[in-house]
């Protein structure tokens, strides 16, 4: 006889909001943002600063962020610390209500502005006990839904959640890279200055979009490139015609094996050109996939802006912006591949190149947008390897 599944009722009137998981566990909150519901995979970001980058992020497509930070919105939102317009998470989790806005660059409050994005969050979750469930337990799939009146189908929240096929083997790329060739010249945002532009690029980069952030572009650009980006199914010959010193391969969400059944061909192709190749979080894993190795699902993923990385060639320990829930499984990776860098959390592979090719990536994000800036210096790399070619 098949088990009637029971939930947890809410604990008074009032309550607006739910967060239901894949086995059928309910968290009762009070709904922010957007009325309505997203499934997703639920993970926890670490992060004291960025949640609007953080939100705006391609990376996180497919996921619903629990923010362990409990001051969101407190500097509201503005109109420049955007990563994209288009696809990135599906909403949020946070413990305390929206604080509220104080800060000169703000815009707009975060509750006005996850309004008008169509993004669903809840407040007044115990994301302590959330993230300790996913931290033992791994990322659990799950419902979050926001409706004024309180009136939830939890059956069906609940056989959303199972039903959502999760992140592994979903190739989610594909969503969120751009359509048709574009360029770009904006670079870095200063303060009292905005974000300027580069009028004499030493260096052309192709920068091949799998989900890719804005401020990496920018990073490209202050580093003295003119960059043209290409759709994540570009071909090896799409590149190539467009004459670069050096090839970029981005950040990106979903499982690089999903996505590497059409890129990894193009990237083999790309490093046997004896083109300069840099790769970021998903670009770096798939550059493994490239050269022999593997990749695996992580239990809990890194996702903040405090994880210490051990850089191997030169003993520094740099502090770094991390979002990945997949990894190089390193003993995989053949003998003519590297390890440059470390994690201090869980010794997973953050780094790697080859000693025949220019050719080198790491699994953070070395444009710390939100984050420090410890890492900026692999820009400058990627530039000294196109000079070197050059010369």
């Amino acid at each position: 006889m098949a088990q009637t599944q029971t939930y947890a009722a809410p604990p008074g009137p009032g309550y607006t909001g739910v967060v239901v998981l894949a086995d059928g566990s309910v968290f009762w909150g009070h709904g922010l943002g957007a009325e309505g519901d997203t499934v997703g995979e639920v993970c926890f970001n670490t992060s004291m600063t960025g949640y609007q980058e953080s939100l705006t992020d391609p990376s996180f497509a497919g996921q619903i962020i629990t923010f362990t930070f409990p001051h969101i919105g407190n500097v509201g939102t503005n109109l420049e610390d955007i990563e994209t317009q288009g696809i990135a998470a599906r909403g949020l989790i946070l413990r305390a209500p929206i604080t509220a806005p104080s800060n000169f660059r703000s815009h707009t409050h975060l509750d006005d502005w996850l309004k008008l994005r169509a993004l669903v969050g809840v407040s007044g979750i115990d994301t302590r006990a959330l993230t300790r469930r996913i931290r033992d337990g791994g990322a659990p799939n799950g419902v979050i839904a926001h409706r004024h009146d309180g009136k939830f189908d939890l059956a069906g929240l609940h056989a959303k959640a199972k039903a959502w096929p999760g992140l592994e083997g979903m190739d989610l790329a594909a969503e969120v890279s751009c359509r048709q060739t574009y360029t770009w010249d904006e670079t870095r945002w200063q303060l009292g200055k905005g974000y300027g532009r580069q009028t004499a690029p030493k260096f052309h980069v192709v920068a091949i979009d799998y989900g890719i952030k804005r401020n990496i572009l920018r990073s490209l650009a202050s580093a003295g490139c003119k960059v043209t980006v290409v759709p994540g199914n570009s071909s090896a010959e799409d590149v190539m015609r467009h004459k670069p010193d050096g090839v970029f391969l981005s950040n990106g969400p979903g499982d690089p094996a999903a996505t590497g059944e059409y890129a990894v061909p193009v990237i083999r192709s790309l490093i046997d050109s004896g083109k300069p190749v840099f790769g970021i979080c998903l670009g770096h894993q798939m550059m493994a996939l490239a050269l022999g190795g593997r990749t695996g699902k992580m239990d809990r993923g890194h996702r903040g802006a405090n994880h210490p990385v051990k850089d191997l060639e030169t003993g520094k320990v740099e502090i770094t912006s991390q979002n990945h829930g997949f990894c190089v499984l390193e003993e995989t990776l053949p003998a003519n591949v590297v390890r440059t860098h470390v994690s201090l959390f869980d010794g997973s592979n953050e780094g790697l190149k080859l000693t025949d090719r220019p050719v080198f990536s790491v699994q953070y994000h070395p444009e710390a947008s939100p984050g420090p800036q410890d890492a900026h210096y692999l820009f400058d790399r990627f530039v000294k390897l196109m000079e070197q070619q050059r010369s």
